[in-house]
């Protein structure tokens, strides 16, 4: 089974830049991150942007839509920034695509010490792997499904919904 990783940017992909002490992107961080977790996964990997989630726009979200369309997977897992991964995930399951589909983040960039990038990582690979048909947001060690998630900006966590946010 081939997992398909589209990166789109998020923290999780954030550089430190030592010149102006701002994160940035320069390059993903995917296969050192992989090779951490000592990933075995048949995995291929795509870059369809590479932003910040609070810049991205209707137009990056269709792009990532098209990208899992025109995937010939269908365990498909996306590197997303925290802040609007609820409206990308919301983007996707309105569209009802045959495959599972599974958007992750990290709260903390890769390169910093106490990231929780790698532990997201690989429980998002263990779930795309196991879960039906469906997009779903996997993030604090919890599977949410897209129109039941927010994330809890005072905590720092994601939490589900009591109603369906569609």
């Amino acid at each position: 089974m081939s997992i398909k990783i589209i990166l789109t940017g998020g923290t999780i992909d954030k550089h430190y830049n030592e010149s102006n002490g701002e994160l940035d992107f320069t390059e993903t961080h995917m296969p050192d991150l992989l090779a951490l977790g000592r990933n075995r996964a048949d995995i291929e990997i795509e870059q369809a942007l590479f932003k910040d989630s609070l810049e991205m726009t209707d137009t990056d979200r269709q792009a990532i839509l098209e990208a899992c369309r025109h995937s010939h997977q269908n365990k498909i897992l996306i590197t997303h920034g925290t802040d609007t991964i609820v409206e990308t995930a919301t983007v996707l399951g309105n569209e009802k695509l045959d495959k599972t589909i599974v958007l992750v983040g990290a709260m903390i960039p890769f390169v910093f010490k106490h990231s929780d990038a790698v532990f997201n990582m690989g429980f998002a690979l263990g779930a795309v792997q196991c879960l039906p048909q469906g997009v779903y947001v996997a993030m604090n060690g919890k599977v949410f499904n897209w129109d039941a998630v927010i994330k809890n900006r005072e905590e720092g966590i994601f939490e589900a919904t009591t109603v369906p946010l569609t």
